[in-house]
């Protein structure tokens, strides 16, 4: 009993170990991003929207199909209606039928001309290309995030990084201030500036710290991974974004009809089209026919399925012809909604085409200037750097104050995050005019 309780708590022990394994992922940025395209959630559902689609378009091609169903039933009569008749003035009643009686048929239908069966055709076509186009624009929204998401991972670990060095180098300093200090050389309060002045790197480092978990967190998040997941990212901040840095990118003519949100403004307008041509054709005739073929029987005692139970057979042939002649112009209205709808539709799409032109325009100007400000910012941090060099030898020889060491300091804390921060504006620029452009 003993070994069959221990190896049942060694089978629940496994089972709680292996539920709690985590996956461990390395990625660049272009592997996170096709990773994304495959397992966001957005982009798994989009797929979804896709395979409904194509199963609509079935649905639709199927009504114009050869159409069989079967019919049974059976019928017990309690009581068999009476019938009253009158002959030579004389008023008798009598019963007609059976009290049992069964039915069984089967019913061929096919559609043979229907203008609005086409157009249906036509608008399935056009209806799962809408969603082929929504797909599309979902992997482009994703690749941008997984991009945002993926700089920002790297920033904030660039960030704890060179917090972590800043803190080194300023305890160092500390430390040999107070030995100054010590020794009479130089006044408390550059103790007390230095020591303000870390407190706030490590206040800075530890939020960055966070930063940095939320930031993995949310990328996860974008990967369609669980956030408890291990990832690992190989690309590195310096080489993205020289990788990012392509004036000439920016240069190139803008194909609007290449974005994919003129596509769907242009779906719609197929859509529109085609709800017009739907609503001409219900003024067209349509042509429909049907045969049926089946069995009965009738029987005053329940022997509907004895041997000697004889059975009648029928068919028929029915050929339906249906001639649309006056709607007191409600046939009329409609059309005129539907052209109205289709003119909106036009509207929304030059909307949508000069929309995007401003945007392109934006988007190019806010990449040409991120490309600006990397450069400028590396040029202030060298500068930074140097002139912080320079303040904390003259402040060691006691050539300057600790408030001019310390400004030097702050401002080559400025310059270092603005220049991480340029860097990841240079990519997340890139990949929001990539998306205008549909240069993925």
């Amino acid at each position: 009993m003993k070994k069959n309780l221990l190896l049942i708590a060694l089978m629940l022990v496994g089972l709680l170990q292996a539920q709690d394994k985590k996956e461990s992922y390395s990625f660049s940025l272009q592997q996170a991003i096709d990773h994304a395209i495959q397992h966001n959630y957005s982009s798994i559902n989009a797929q979804r929207d896709i395979d409904k689609a194509k199963q609509k378009k079935w649905e639709t091609t199927a009504t114009g199909l050869p159409q069989i169903s079967g019919v049974g039933s059976y019928n017990n009569n309690f009581q068999i209606q009476q019938n009253q008749f009158t002959v030579n003035g004389e008023t008798t009643t009598i019963q007609f039928g059976s009290y049992n009686s069964a039915d069984g048929s089967l019913r061929l239908n096919q559609l043979i001309f229907d203008g609005s069966y086409i157009v249906a055709l036509q608008a399935s076509k056009t209806y799962l290309r809408y969603y082929e186009n929504a797909k599309q624009k979902t992997n482009t929204e994703i690749r941008e995030m997984v991009i945002n998401a993926y700089g920002n991972v790297l920033l904030a670990e660039e960030s704890v990084a060179i917090l972590e060095k800043n803190k080194t180098t300023l305890s160092k300093t500390l430390g040999d201030t107070q030995e100054t200090f010590k020794n009479g050389l130089i006044e408390e309060e550059n103790v007390e500036q230095l020591q303000i002045t870390l407190a706030s790197v490590n206040s800075s480092l530890n939020n960055a710290k966070r930063l940095k978990d939320v930031a993995l967190k949310m990328l996860k998040f974008a990967l369609g991974m669980d956030i408890n997941d291990d990832l690992t990212l190989t690309d590195k901040l310096d080489n993205l974004t020289m990788s990012n840095l392509d004036l000439a990118f920016s240069k190139g003519d803008f194909a609007v009809t290449n974005n994919i949100n003129y596509q769907i403004a242009q779906n719609f307008k197929e859509q529109r089209s085609l709800e017009l041509k739907l609503e001409k054709s219900k003024a067209l005739p349509s042509l429909s026919a049907g045969l049926n073929y089946g069995y009965n029987a009738f029987n005053n005692k329940f022997k509907l399925f004895s041997p000697d139970q004889k059975w009648y057979n029928y068919s028929g042939l029915a050929v339906n012809l249906n001639v649309p002649i006056f709607s007191s112009f409600g046939r009329h209205a409609k059309t005129q909604q539907a052209k109205i709808a289709l003119e909106q539709a036009k509207t929304q799409l030059t909307q949508t085409e000069q929309q995007l032109k401003l945007e392109y325009e934006k988007a190019k100007s806010e990449y040409e200037f991120a490309v600006e400000e990397y450069s400028t910012s590396k040029s202030n941090l060298t500068l930074a750097e140097r002139i912080e060099r320079k303040q904390q030898i003259k402040f060691t020889e006691g050539l300057s104050s600790s408030f001019d060491f310390s400004e030097a300091q702050r401002q080559l804390y400025t310059a270092q995050q603005n220049y991480l921060q340029s860097m990841v504006n240079v990519i997340n620029k890139k990949a929001a005019l990539e998306k205008i452009i549909n240069n993925n």
